[in-house]
């Protein structure tokens, strides 16, 4: 039986079919050409002196992520980088000529401050963090001149040689540090290369270098590199305050790679930039947030290495900022933070106003204001609404006007509902499509096949509304107009499809975004390429394939960027899908599918829906929609036979080795616990990784009801990171080979008394020491209770945080290594007990750890660490034991544990270093313990043991 059965004139719609495929499929690979640096030629390692040289910096590259490997905070590997970095540093001072002053600057930052990362409230404080920084200038020139900045980071996350994010952006870096000085070109104003060495951290050096750093107020304009995967587009993502940073670099940059539609969206990208610290919490620095976008299937995993660089990139990238630097530098705008003040004081107004930019094909960019944007993009919207008037007013009055506005309407209606369908259709498909198979994503390691699956079903959603309204029901009676009843529908449906991106284009305006050049596009040049169709429709007729040639040839140019633009939002639409967070089921297993059908949907619809008024009445047949429906079912039977991941696309999997300490040399209990970060959970993992699966003794009929859940108060020390996680899963661990690694465990402790002010509130002061760990990442302290103030970010406390089920608390991020211990106080405002958490990430692992990660499959990407908890949660009972004033009494405070088998144990508070704070009296005395080695496990065939007296223990034997 055949698939489907032909009639008249559907071979005519299989032509246009199959002809607009081809042009997709040509302009596709002209994109993906372009978005992948192929028209870019990187220049060898013996390129001329005074040209950026793209093998160069990746020689920089390769010794970062190669021979030095990890630079993850408490690694030796970020010290290792710090030294080769101020070595080349050095090594292009000495080749200076008379004309230029260098200044190399090695700083080490210390501080502390609150914001808001992922959309949660944290502070964080830090010290001893390094910086690197170049000052290169001419001899005359002065150490208040306005500078221009440029910033990239060499830290990396666990796990990760970090070649893309962000060896790149520090390759990039010394080269252009090394032309500079090799090139005959004499900055006219000051350039600084600062390389920061804690941006993983949460942006902690940029802080650092804004908050101290002598040189921060002569700076007047920066540049943030950035990387979020290992090349392609290098897009200018963010830009501002003011018009005049994206004016820089629409008149300068030698490869243009910018739309203001970026800056829209990307607060709603998980995640952020040093470009904040520089142009928005700190200061107003006029800048650029310049980031590599392709690639991020390897973007903070292991797999980012040297090789994953996209040829190409990192030329276009150098040459883009050698131009960018000589723009700003000679700009008559570029004024430091003292001159800024003055200029805002003098003038009428601030110029805050973002323009309108987009790039096309890496060749121009068209660029305007906000106050040219409101004329242009009123111009469609404009023309809509003059056209009735225009095309009727004259010949048949103003009622006629106002049923050919009816018909507009309609015509827009249509082409809305056409729109939307275009997304609703593949999001139903992917959802139709899951509930058969037992994983989702089958499309993250073959991008191919997502554009298989969901676009036929986007363009039956686009045609559906033509399908099932054939016969367009006008609003006027056709025998009162000169005009064929086909020519007022097809003007209908045009004019609809017009008013529906002009009024979309005025709205992005009104909403102070920047992306409605989209639309605007699509407006300027539908209308052209009507009036080609109308000319050709006189001599071709209405159903000449001529006339709708004449029609489409004009839209070409519109029809290139649409695809340009939209194919790099699915395709990077689809490499982060793979670390967008687990979410909760039942919903979270479809996330993914339904956002990638969604964005393919709507790119679709933006890419063939100028075409519709048109086109759509050779495509608007049975047989096509039954031809493109057979398209999608295909591809859903394709999509079975292949696998979601690989080595090329990995699963990100995240293994926590949980050690929970009792005083500074003892073990309670120790767990692997495992989390992922895409729809497909660990029992997909478990199923995929047998030898993990023996060796964690988990057996075939593993669910998530038979195993141990790993809430999200376990995953406290890389909070907020955390809260992309759901379902996550802990097993045992043994622990034999822990105490031969560490000789010290992390310790929370009083280290002198607490102090208590008149009206009733009390300060302790607590000592944190990280015991013999020996590669920290960070501390995290998760403070609850009656908490009215603390040491941290300049004594003013974030908003609380709620962590799983947990109580609102307060939490603190410690960074950096030192040889001295954390101190801090805290400050109750009542006498209700505080209790201070405390979780510690230490980046070595022990052996059983190594050979458990050693298990997973290769396209399974491991991000592992060890977390060390000092664990004591405490109940605290008082008793009086002698009044001492109205309002306290000497106390004797006794601390409860759970211990091995569950039955409480206690201990008088005296006689453990305090891991935590607890008091519910404002007046108490410590006084030392006379016991020594007091802990839990003394008591395990005891109940109720109290110290008496500080010499004398009593406790009732159980049984």
């Amino acid at each position: 039986m055949a698939f489907f059965r032909l009639i008249s004139g559907d071979v005519t719609g299989f032509k246009v079919l199959f002809a607009l495929a081809i042009m997709y499929g040509l302009i596709s690979y002209l994109v993906y050409s372009t978005i992948h640096m192929k028209f870019i030629t990187p220049l060898g390692i013996d390129a001329p002196l005074d040209r950026f040289s793209e093998a160069r910096a990746i020689e920089h590259v390769r010794v970062l992520s190669e021979d030095i490997g990890g630079r993850q905070e408490g690694s030796p590997g970020l010290r290792q980088a710090a030294q080769y970095i101020k070595a080349q540093l050095d090594e292009i001072k000495e080749r200076a000529g008379s004309n230029l002053r260098i200044e190399i600057e090695e700083t080490t930052v210390n501080g502390s401050f609150s914001m808001i990362f992922l959309r949660h409230s944290i502070s964080l404080a830090y010290r001893n963090h390094t910086n690197i920084l170049m000052r290169i200038s001419s001899v005359d020139s002065q150490d208040s001149d306005p500078s221009v900045l440029l910033n990239g980071h060499f830290d990396t996350p666990p796990g990760s040689p970090g070649a893309g994010d962000c060896g790149s952006c520090v390759a990039s870096l010394l080269e252009l540090a090394r032309l500079t000085v090799d090139s005959d070109w004499v900055p006219p104003k000051p350039v600084i290369f600062l390389f920061n060495g804690a941006e993983e951290l949460f942006l902690v050096g940029s802080h650092g270098f804004m908050t101290t750093h002598k040189w921060r107020n002569t700076i007047g304009a920066f540049i943030d590199i950035e990387a979020s995967g290992t090349g392609g587009f290098d897009l200018v993502c963010q830009s501002g305050p003011g018009s005049w940073p994206s004016s820089v670099y629409a008149q300068s940059a030698m490869y243009p790679m910018a739309n203001s539609a970026a800056q829209d969206v990307f607060g709603a990208i998980p995640g952020d930039t040093d470009y904040r610290m520089f142009a928005k919490d700190y200061s107003d620095i006029p800048g650029l947030d310049i980031i590599f976008l392709l690639g991020g299937y390897f973007y903070h995993t292991s797999s980012d290495t040297v090789d994953r660089l996209l040829p190409g990139s990192m030329q276009a990238r150098g040459d883009n900022l050698f131009s960018l630097m000589k723009a700003f530098t000679n700009s008559s705008n570029l004024r430091n933070a003292h001159e800024r003040a003055t200029f805002r004081a003098a003038a009428s107004g601030s110029d805050n106003e973002q323009a309108v930019f987009f790039d096309y094909y890496s060749r121009f960019l068209v660029f305007y204001s906000r106050k040219q944007a409101i004329l242009f993009h009123s111009i469609p919207v404009a023309i809509f609404l003059l056209m009735p008037l225009l095309l009727r007013l004259p010949s048949c009055g103003l009622s006629c006007s106002f049923n050919t506005y009816c018909n507009f309407f309609k015509g827009m209606l249509y082409h809305a509902s056409g729109i939307i369908l275009a997304v609703v259709f593949p999001v139903t498909f992917a959802i139709l499509r899951l509930l058969f198979f037992g994983h989702s994503m089958h499309w993250f390691a073959n991008p191919c096949l997502a554009f298989m699956m969901f676009v036929p079903c986007s363009l039956i959603g686009l045609l559906f509304p033509r399908i099932c309204w054939r016969c367009f029901p006008l609003s006027q009676d056709v025998s009162a107009l000169a005009s064929s009843k086909e020519e007022l529908v097809d003007e209908a449906r045009f004019w609809g499809a017009f008013g529906f991106y002009s009024l979309f284009t005025l709205a992005y305006l009104v909403a102070g975004l920047g992306g409605g050049f989209l639309t605007f596009l699509i407006s300027v040049f539908m209308f052209p390429a009507w009036m080609c169709f109308r000319l050709s429709v006189k001599s071709f007729g209405h159903q000449s394939l001529r006339s709708m040639t004449c029609y489409v040839a004009p839209l070409i140019p519109c029809l290139l960027y649409s695809v340009y633009f939209g194919g790099f939002v699915a395709v990077f639409v689809i490499e982060k899908m793979g670390m967008t967070g687990s979410h909760p089921s039942p919903y979270g297993y479809f996330v993914p599918d339904v956002i990638v059908a969604a964005s393919i949907g709507i790119v679709t619809g933006w890419c063939v829906g100028p075409l519709l008024p048109v086109v759509g009445k050779w495509l608007a047949t049975p047989s096509i929609v039954q031809f493109l429906l057979h398209g999608s079912v295909l591809a859903l039977a394709l999509s079975s036979q292949f696998f979601p991941y690989s080595t090329d696309a990995p699963k990100r999997v995240i293994l926590q080795h949980t050690i929970e300490t009792a005083d500074v040399d003892q073990i309670l209990d120790a767990s692997y616990d495992f989390s992922v970060v895409d729809s497909n959970s660990l029992l997909f993992v478990f199923k995929h990784a047998p030898e993990v699966a023996k060796e964690l003794y988990i057996n075939s009929e593993l669910t998530f009801d038979t195993v141990n859940q790993s809430h999200q108060e376990r995953w406290m020390g890389i909070f907020p990171i955390s809260s992309l996680f759901s379902r996550s899963l802990m097993f045992p661990a043994k622990s034999e080979d822990i105490l031969e690694q560490y000789q010290y465990f992390p310790l929370l402790s009083t280290y002198k008394p607490q102090i208590i002010s008149t009206g009733g509130s009390r300060r302790v002061y607590l000592e944190f020491s990280l015991g013999s760990l020996k590669e920290v990442w960070v501390s995290v302290l998760n403070i609850t209770g009656p908490l009215s103030n603390w040491s941290f970010a300049n004594n003013i406390l974030p908003a609380p945080e709620k962590v799983g089920n947990g109580p609102p608390s307060y939490i603190c991020r410690l960074s950096g290594a030192h040889h001295e211990n954390w101190t801090f106080w805290l400050e109750a405002s009542s006498s209700e007990a505080l209790r201070v958490d405390v979780a510690a990430v230490d980046l070595y692992l022990t052996e059983s750890t190594k050979r458990l990660k050693g298990l997973f499959p290769n396209w399974m990407d491991v991000t592992t660490f060890t977390r060390e908890v000092p664990k004591a949660k405490p109940t605290t009972t008082t008793t009086c034991e002698r009044p001492l004033d109205q309002t306290g009494c000497k106390s004797r405070h006794v601390h409860e544990w759970q211990g091995p088998e569950g039955e409480s144990q206690h201990a008088n508070s005296q006689d453990r270093p305090l891991q935590y704070f607890s008091e519910n009296l404002p007046h108490t005395e410590i006084e030392p313990a006379l016991l020594e080695d007091f802990s839990p496990r003394h008591f395990k065939p005891y109940q109720d043991c109290r110290l008496f007296g500080f010499q004398k223990l009593v406790c009732r034997k159980n049984g």
